[in-house]
């Protein structure tokens, strides 16, 4: 059985998958997550454990157009044979978008610089294609106002009560919110988050917020007092997870990298 080297080349991977078949990003005990679909696929190619490294985690039931992971391992023919073999046998719930090889100082989690999540709402009943992926809502929305309250909360703020974060008050919940957008086609609402980091159920706690504002529970000052007060309360409530997509995760430009792909990144 072959052993990992300290020497073991670095490759980055971009993949996208259907949350709703998984217990989330991170390994379970119940072997039920991506991670743990993905390093039983590496456990086969290489005949040892691989261990993948996320930028980060993502619920139960939430989806991913753009997460990133890395992994160090010898393979010999190219990240296009790697990018095949990956595929080969994943489920079909999860597919591998891109493969580069990449300097050993490449880390997925530590070197993020932003991420961009969008979120999907669905005025009215949704049909059986699109409920798993947006939240149905059933009453009228005020997009003037939900995008009022979303330029409220864009910027540099304190967003521990928009965060289901139940650690000490020394935890730095400050992030730099760079884009909070809501915009509708037909009758499909897209709610656009790109930070440089977000917090634990932070994107669906904003979007809650917002379709408070929508539905008139919530004015654009109840936000801005929201914001200010740095409590979490019962008023901040989550959105469901199956609306919620993570698009892009954005890495400083470093030195190019030998790639295999066989699709483009959806920014949207």
């Amino acid at each position: 059985m072959a052993h990992p080297s300290s020497s073991e080349p670095r490759w980055k991977c971009v993949c996208a998958y259907d949350g709703g078949h998984f217990a989330g990003w991170q390994s379970q005990v119940s072997g039920a997550s991506v991670q743990d679909a993905i390093e039983a696929r590496l456990r086969e190619m290489f005949g040892r454990e691989v261990r993948i490294h996320g930028s980060g985690r993502t619920d139960a039931g939430v989806h991913a157009l753009g997460q990133v992971f890395h992994f160090d391992a010898h393979w010999r023919h190219g990240p296009e044979k790697l990018l095949a073999a990956l595929r080969a046998r994943l489920p079909s719930a999860i597919q591998i978008k891109t493969v580069c090889a990449v300097t050993p100082e490449f880390h997925a989690r530590f070197q993020a610089s932003g991420k961009r999540y969008t979120y999907r709402l669905h005025l009215g009943d949704a049909d059986p294609f699109t409920r798993p992926y947006s939240w149905p809502v059933f009453r009228p929305l005020d997009l003037a106002a939900m995008n009022a309250a979303a330029a409220v909360l864009r910027g540099r703020h304190d967003f521990r009560a928009f965060t289901a974060l139940n650690g000490p008050a020394r935890v730095d919940t400050v992030r730099d919110l760079r884009r909070l957008d809501v915009r509708r086609r037909g009758r499909v609402i897209r709610i656009i988050a790109e930070a440089d980091g977000f917090l634990y159920k932070m994107v669906r706690s904003l979007v809650g917020v917002l379709v408070a504002v929508g539905e008139g529970k919530l004015t654009v000052h109840d936000v801005r007092a929201i914001l200010a007060s740095r409590q979490r309360t019962a008023v901040v409530q989550t959105a469901p997870p199956q609306g919620l997509f993570l698009v892009r995760v954005f890495y400083r430009p470093g030195r190019r990298s030998t790639a295999a792909t066989t699709d483009v990144d959806n920014d949207e």
